[in-house]
């Protein structure tokens, strides 16, 4: 239809010119139609051609034209806008004599020869580079006839070469039934490859071309480089050969887009008139993109000027010569120093399968190999760099260490030592110096540092400053932060190069007192903190015996070297050592991240602010312990939670909490952690939160119709199901206020269906008053039936929940088919009224498991702050097992996506009514 479209309004434009003799415009128009449909290579274009023709002929409009070659460029313009194809033009050439060469394969020997040595040029340059230049490509049957010849005189004095640039900036003419020759050469002879598919239009045929099996002489092969140079003056074959080496990642395009001709183009004859028009009438589609290069032309890998085609050729030639040494390089470097020796096999079995044809410079191989390394283990330490963008973070593995003149000087601003107010020890130094300083050091120290903040509650250590120094004084430093008696594990060095693990633990043998384990220890750090300075930070933390405040760090510390790739300006930076934690955590560099994150200037001010909150969480935590012990269902698991955070803040691992909101996500992923409850919360809230406990508020009669639609919605569905939705379990009371209507509008809809679709899966709880009025609609009166029983923390309080022995209206019965609906976000009431009639078997759950949610827990709020506990405060037991009902949500008879819930309980439905139907 697109194409009818098209081509009428070609019609139209060509009916509407129309010379002086008007009985000259109908045949013009009668004999351009008949050559396309007979020629163009787009026929589909063209449906519905001859009857928009005939309707087009006796159109309206008239536009007088009486100079013929202004006639041939209006219906060019006409033709092109159509089709959309500036191949198709229409002149006005009365004298224009065709000439039709004579077929190459048809002319002497000699002067196939002589044609051969003024289209062809090569050359052996430097490196073993080939050189071969064509500016014609030549048939296939030519090429048969040529065969010996060719491959004596032009073939053999490249083949042998180590890379070839293909020169086709001048080649101008040729016939596509050369590509497969030309291509074969450049591939291997199995597999044969589909490389293009030609369909030609007068004869309506397509043709399959394929690299060939047998070629004379030795192929060049898919592996050594090949360079194909085109430029805007490279057309026809010369476009298809560039475009299917391009595409079967053969070759790298260098210069600038090509012409864009086409396989076969011919200048028809319109009738007996002057007029001629040109039309494609062969086409290509290449069977890898699915396009072609006819018209658009092909875009080179990269772009430069043709004159300057062949240095870049030879330059891109060393860079990709430069590869594979490269990646052997790197992988080498890798094996040998990589300080994750378990990562190294895999690391080298991916680089020796990676492809790196598309890469063209050095920055590509450096971008490349970073890529591919990072995909199979991510390391920001291990990277390739180009010279200009390296640069020596990590390559000394000790910085130089600071003299003892500059250390001992208390008025050097590189160390400094203040009591501020609060009893707050402050000591900041800007260097670690070498254990052999500190050994000479040891008493002044003592009596100038550690003497002086002994008795103070808390320490600040300002390292905002501290560009590095030496990793040995590390041990000696945190020594002091932990008992004297203590043989604490602090970290461990694994030496790739001497394939060693050192441990490092404090030392019982320092002088002085020591700061302890327990009083408060406060970071400080900035973008300028580096080196051993990081790694200081960053043990405090992973010691969970500090608290970091201000910036990330400068992530210089790599632990790593760096080694130049030879032949290439690029670097290899590679961790040869890894610092790792107490937990058996790697430190992969990359700059500490703060407990606190604030300005580096804002960071004394921010400790301040954390060690007066610091001096509460003992008491709250305390408080919150308390809490559970006296309402938590289960007593046993509530008094092992508690004593587990009290040991938790004894071990330092609240020192990362640094305000309430903090605090209350490390409390309740502790809580969680250690009951398996995840019904326990904390949350901070500035205002008091409302309880659900709260008494509910009566409806008026105004208010009661726009109740039951907030709260229900139902439906009969074909075959007398009933469907009712429900999105939130109301209180008894109010239910019972609502009940006259309820039953009006909604129930008596109901009650009278053969089966029941209760649909719960949106509906997050709420009041747990009406479950037992909601189950009794579902059993006999008689017996009352035990539902569940629910129990305080203490188990002495135990309440039977029954079905009542009387409802308003009719009951549904305990013998029609139920099914409940639920999803992931069903929870609270609506959990414990589907896991009761789960229980009972008195329905089908189908959907999602539930969410696990809470009957009863209660609201507290932890001492007098802006914390509050989420607390289940009472049990519920099975009427069937008398076990309490678990916290992981109830689980569905059938498993299906919550949004597909209702489509499954139908078809269940349907097929059962099958069955029966069926008397099976």
């Amino acid at each position: 239809m697109a194409g009818t479209v098209r081509v009428f309004a070609l019609i139209i434009v060509v009916c509407q010119v129309r010379l002086i003799d008007a009985s000259f415009q109908p045949a013009l128009v009668m004999d351009m139609a008949k050559i396309l449909l007979e020629n163009y290579c787009f026929p589909e274009n063209l449906v519905g051609m001859q009857e928009a023709i005939q309707q087009a002929i006796s159109s309206g409009e008239i536009l007088h034209i009486s100079d013929r070659k202004t006639l041939a460029a209006v219906l060019t313009a006409g033709v092109q806008g159509a089709l959309n194809d500036p191949r198709l033009t229409v002149s006005y050439e009365p004298n224009y004599i065709p000439i039709t060469p004579p077929a190459l394969q048809s002319l002497p020997m000699d002067q196939l020869m002589r044609l051969i040595r003024n289209t062809v040029k090569l050359e052996v340059m430097d490196n073993n580079i080939g050189y071969l230049r064509i500016d014609r490509i030549i048939g296939q049957e030519t090429a048969a006839k040529l065969g010996r010849l060719l491959h004596d005189n032009i073939w053999m004095k490249v083949a042998h070469t180590s890379a070839m640039i293909f020169d086709l900036r001048f080649s101008t003419a040729g016939e596509i039934s050369g590509v497969p020759y030309i291509v074969s050469y450049f591939s291997d002879s199995e597999p044969l490859l589909h490389i293009d598919t030609i369909y030609e239009r007068p004869p309506n045929t397509t043709k399959e071309l394929w690299t060939l099996p047998n070629l004379l002489g030795e192929r060049y092969g898919k592996r050594k480089e090949l360079i194909v140079l085109i430029s805007k003056r490279t057309t026809g074959a010369a476009e298809a050969v560039a475009y299917i080496l391009k595409h079967l990642r053969r070759a790298i395009i260098v210069g600038e887009k090509s012409a864009g001709g086409s396989v076969k183009v011919e200048k028809l004859r319109v009738g007996d008139s002057g007029f001629y028009i040109t039309v494609p009438v062969a086409r290509s589609v290449n069977p890898v993109t699915g396009q072609s290069w006819e018209v658009t032309g092909v875009s080179p890998s990269i772009t430069v000027n043709p004159k300057e085609g062949i240095a870049k050729a030879k330059s891109l030639i060393a860079v990709r010569n430069s590869i594979l040494k490269a990646v052997k390089r790197v992988s080498d470097i890798i094996k040998r120093f990589y300080a994750f020796k378990d990562k190294i096999p895999v690391l080298l079995n991916h680089l020796a399968k990676t492809d790196f044809f598309p890469v063209i410079s050095e920055e590509d191989l450096a971008a490349r190999l970073n890529y591919e390394l990072q995909s199979v283990f991510e390391d920001p330490r291990l990277k390739i760099m180009t010279l200009q963008g390296s640069s020596d973070k990590g390559q000394e593995l000790d910085a130089a260490s600071t003299t003892p003149s500059s250390f001992v000087n208390l008025n050097n601003p590189l160390f400094k030592l203040e009591i501020l107010s609060g009893n707050i020890g402050y000591l900041r130094f800007d260097r670690f110096p070498t254990p052999t300083v500190l050994m000479e050091l040891e008493d002044k120290i003592k009596e100038k540092v550690w003497q002086p903040v002994r008795d103070t509650e808390n320490l600040i250590i300002d390292l905002r400053f501290n560009t590095g120094g030496s990793t040995e004084a590390l041990p000696i430093m945190l020594s002091y932060m932990f008992d004297a008696s203590s043989n604490t594990h602090l970290f461990s060095i694994y030496d790739s190069i001497g394939n060693v693990t050192i441990d490092f633990h404090t030392l019982r043998n320092i002088i002085g007192p020591s700061y302890g384990s327990r009083k408060g220890i406060y970071v400080l750090t900035s973008y300028y903190t580096a080196e051993a300075g990081e790694e200081f930070a960053y043990l405090m933390q992973s010691l969970h015996r500090g608290t970091v405040v201000g910036e990330i760090t400068s992530g210089m510390l790599l632990h790593s070297r760096t080694f130049p790739i030879e032949e290439t300006s690029l670097r290899i930076t590679i961790p040869v050592m890894n610092f790792i934690d107490k937990h058996g955590e790697c430190w992969l560099g990359g700059g500490v991240v703060p407990d606190a994150i604030v300005l580096a200037e804002d960071a004394v001010e921010r400790a301040h602010e954390i060690i007066a909150f610091h001096k509460d969480i003992p008491a709250l935590l305390q408080e919150a312990g308390d809490l559970l012990e006296k309402h938590y269902t289960v007593p046993e698991v509530a008094a092992k939670v508690s004593r587990q955070i009290q040991s938790k803040l004894i071990e330092g691992l609240y020192r990362s909490v640094i305000d309430y909101e903090s605090l209350a996500s490390q409390l309740t992923a502790d809580l969680q952690e250690t009951s398996g409850d995840h019904r326990l919360h904390i949350f901070n809230c500035e205002i008091e939160p409302e309880s659900l406990q709260t008494i509910p508020k009566i409806p008026s009669p105004e208010e009661v119709g726009f109740i039951i639609d907030a709260l229900f919605k139902v439906e009969v569905l074909a075959g007398n199901i009933g469907y009712l939705r429900s999105d939130m379990m109301e209180d008894f009371q109010v239910l019972r206020a609502i009940g006259p209507e309820l039953v009006k509008v909604v129930w008596n809809k109901l009650v009278n269906t053969d089966m029941l679709i209760i649909d719960l899966r949106y509906n997050t709880g709420g009041y747990s008053t009406a479950i037992p009025l909601l189950c009794t609609y579902f059993f006999d009166a008689q017996p009352l039936k035990h539902l569940y029983t629910i129990s305080d923390h203490s188990e002495r309080n135990a309440t039977k929940v029954m079905t009542l022995p009387q409802v308003l209206g009719q009951r549904y019965g305990s013998h029609k088919d139920m099914y409940i609906l639920t999803s992931q976000i069903t929870g609270s009431a609506a959990e414990a009224f589907t896991r009761t009639m789960k229980d009972l078997k008195r329905a089908t759950i189908i959907g999602e498991p539930t969410i696990g949610g809470a009957l009863s827990s209660g609201t507290y709020q932890i001492g007098n702050s802006i914390l509050y506990a989420s607390i289940p405060n009472r049990a519920v037991l099975s009427a069937v097992s008398g076990k309490a009902w678990s916290v992981s949500g109830v689980e569905p008879h059938i498993a299906a996506q919550a949004s597909n819930a209702l489509n499954v309980a139908q078809k269940i439905i349907s097929a059962k009514h099958q069955k029966k139907k069926s008397g099976k």
